[in-house]
């Protein structure tokens, strides 16, 4: 035990003298987690309109109306032909053309039907999908006012009507930062730990005071709990930072226990930790340990759910996940500030992350090489 309190006091004092990457751990994260919530938004709003009105009635402007009002239309652009607007698509000023036919009013009152072409710009394929669903909506809305204007007032109230009224369940406003803000924080969680753990060790390779540790008296796992203890606390320290910010800022507050929260945090980071070390041990040269870090954290982030469901995946995309470290802690942080879960909820990731972390230590212990 005396040597492995020598070994801390040495980790702490190397931290704490490098002042720069002091500055890194704490306040990237912070900006990090400000910022991004913002940019990587679910919402898609002002999507921009090209309409092409050949008719000019009076149901046409009431139906142009219905897009601009809704909210998730701009319109950018009134053009007098399909050419213009399609002009603005390809110019990207415009996302969607909505073009409406020369006698669109009469055959709505004379033949009950009508068609409208909707065009959009599938570049991006989300975007246009939504942007044909919400205008799909707004047709409907406009078509359920034209017949209700149409029906006697006699008749109309004798007409049954089914009310649908919706309830949310754990989100009940349906706003997309208490969704991301928790990934997010998930994430810069895995970032400090990983990616500092993974140049520790290689750090002492390039320096050469790994000759010194390797001929002096340490056990192997006192060598590797020298170097997991104090990133593990600084990677508690930038949870902590994370909730004071998510609260601060997004009002966000974790519905379930924070003590949950913390231990298995604690698991977890012991074994992201262990993969780190198991990096830096492998690795020779801090270029080569950034290089390994930055394809395992685009895999860990591309397939962990953050942006898009795991349920949405490929199935081999999603058996990938069973074996990312990433999606049970973004998956836990999500269930413990919206659902509000409980230990025994989150029994089954505490098991398959207490299993990493077995792994990736025993590993990291195995494959360190001492002299003696």
């Amino acid at each position: 035990m005396r040597i492995l309190k020598f070994l801390l006091r040495k980790e702490f004092l190397q931290i704490f003298r490098n002042k720069l990457i002091l500055r890194m751990i704490f306040a990237l994260p912070v900006i990090q987690l400000i910022l991004l919530p913002y940019a990587a938004t679910y919402e898609i709003k002002n999507i921009t309109l090209s309409v092409v009105d050949h008719d000019h009635s009076e149901y046409s402007r009431k139906l142009i109306n219905k897009f601009t009002a809704s909210g998730y239309f701009l319109l950018t652009d009134y053009s007098n032909t399909y050419k213009q607007a399609l002009d603005k698509v390809e110019n990207d000023e415009a996302d969607l053309i909505v073009e409406i036919p020369e006698g669109f009013e009469k055959d709505v009152i004379r033949q009950n039907e009508s068609i409208i072409m909707f065009s959009a710009n599938a570049i991006s394929g989300q975007t246009a999908g939504l942007a044909v669903a919400y205008a799909n909506s707004i047709v409907k809305d406009f078509n359920n006012d034209v017949r209700v204007e149409w029906l006697p007032q006699s008749r109309l109230s004798s007409i049954p009507v089914i009310e649908i009224t919706s309830s949310n369940w754990f989100n009940q406003l349906m706003n997309y930062k208490d969704f991301i803000v928790p990934g997010v924080l998930a994430l810069l969680v895995t970032l400090v730990g990983y990616l500092m753990s993974s140049l520790n060790i290689v750090k002492e390779k390039e320096i050469g005071t790994i000759e010194q540790l390797n001929v002096s008296p340490i056990k192997k796992y006192q060598f590797i709990l020298s170097k997991l203890i104090p990133f593990w606390v600084l990677g508690l320290l930038v949870m902590t930072i994370g909730f004071i910010i998510s609260f601060i800022i997004y009002g966000i507050y974790p519905a379930g226990s924070f003590w949950v929260g913390y231990l298995f945090a604690g698991v977890y980071l012991i074994a992201l930790l262990g993969f780190g070390l198991l990096t830096s041990i492998y690795a020779d040269t801090q270029q080569q340990a950034m290089f390994i870090a930055y394809f395992f954290m685009l895999v860990f982030i591309l397939l962990g759910g953050l942006f898009s469901p795991t349920e949405n995946m490929p199935d081999w995309a999603r058996y990938l996940t069973y074996i990312n470290p990433v999606s049970y802690l973004i998956e836990v942080m999500r269930m413990l500030v919206l659902k509000g879960s409980s230990f025994w909820d989150l029994r089954y990731h505490f098991l398959v992350v207490s299993v990493f972390a077995i792994v990736f230590n025993s590993l990291a212990i195995f494959k360190y090489k001492k002299t003696v």
